[in-house]
C-alpha cells in the first residue's frame, strides 16, 4: 500500500499467516486503543490499523495497513 493511501469498508484484502495467506473483508478503521478477540489493538490517528473480518473462520482480526494487500472480488 502507497503512503497515504487507505483501506475501506469492504475492501478485500489477505495477509501474510502461518499456513499461507489468508483473506477478509475490511470492517471498520480502528484510529484509538481497542480490543479485538481479546488482544489490545494499539492504533491511533496517525497509527491506524484495520478490523477485518476472516473469510474462512468468519472471525474479527486487526492488521496495520503495510500488512495488508488489496485483492480483487
Amino acid at each position: 500500500m502507497a503512503k497515504g493511501d487507505k483501506f475501506r469498508k469492504g475492501d478485500h484484502v489477505s495477509w501474510a499467516s502461518h499456513s499461507g495467506r489468508a483473506y477478509g473483508t475490511v470492517t471498520e478503521e480502528i484510529t484509538e486503543r481497542v480490543k479485538v478477540r481479546g488482544h489490545a489493538v494499539d492504533a491511533s490517528l496517525e497509527h491506524p490499523q484495520y478490523r477485518i473480518r476472516h473469510d474462512a473462520t468468519g472471525r474479527d482480526v486487526a492488521h496495520r495497513p503495510e500488512a495488508l494487500r488489496r485483492e480483487e472480488g
